[in-house]
């Protein structure tokens, strides 16, 4: 009987460590994937038309996914430092974009999403497709596999770095 009322302090306890500081997920280990930046991020104001405001403090976490040995995806987490609202969200891109658009939702960042986006594996404009000339594993990625691992991963680094993952991903 006094095992059984010593395991919720333990899981209570588990859970108060388990959160993670944004620098500290550089060491993270996940499968086929590697974290090259976890940064702490002020607020920050961009300029340009149509942007009057940046994010609020965030942890910023640059992570290349390789799921197949042809594979390089590059994916931006953006996590925020207070009030996370326990939403994921994924972002696409358009067209054959090889760019990793995360500067665009500083609206959602701001209402408190963990947000993530991925280049889909390859570098470039929207209008040229030759990534994937001769490369079977990059039109994979770009099809469907690096949204696919991007969430997967991405929820990983959620879970690490609050302590648990979202409530709803979109």
């Amino acid at each position: 009987m006094i095992r059984l009322i010593g395991l919720p302090i333990l899981a209570t306890t588990i859970c108060v460590f388990a959160q993670t500081p944004c620098e500290r997920l550089k060491s993270l280990s996940l499968a086929n994937a590697v974290i090259t930046a976890a940064e702490t991020v002020p607020n920050q104001r961009f300029e340009g038309p149509g942007t009057s405001s940046g994010p609020p403090a965030h942890c910023r976490v640059s992570v290349v996914l390789a799921p197949s040995p042809d594979s390089h995806i590059e994916t931006e987490v953006w996590l925020p430092v207070t009030n996370w609202n326990r939403k994921f969200l994924a972002l696409g891109n358009g067209g054959w974009a090889g760019n990793v658009p995360v500067r665009s939702s500083t609206g959602l960042h701001g209402d408190g999403y963990a947000i993530a986006s991925t280049d889909t594996g390859h570098q470039g404009d929207a209008t040229d497709a030759s990534f994937a000339v001769s490369h079977p594993d990059k039109i994979k990625d770009f099809a469907y596999r690096a949204v696919h691992e991007m969430t997967i991963q991405s929820k990983a680094i959620i879970a690490a770095f609050y302590g648990s993952g979202p409530r709803l991903s979109y």
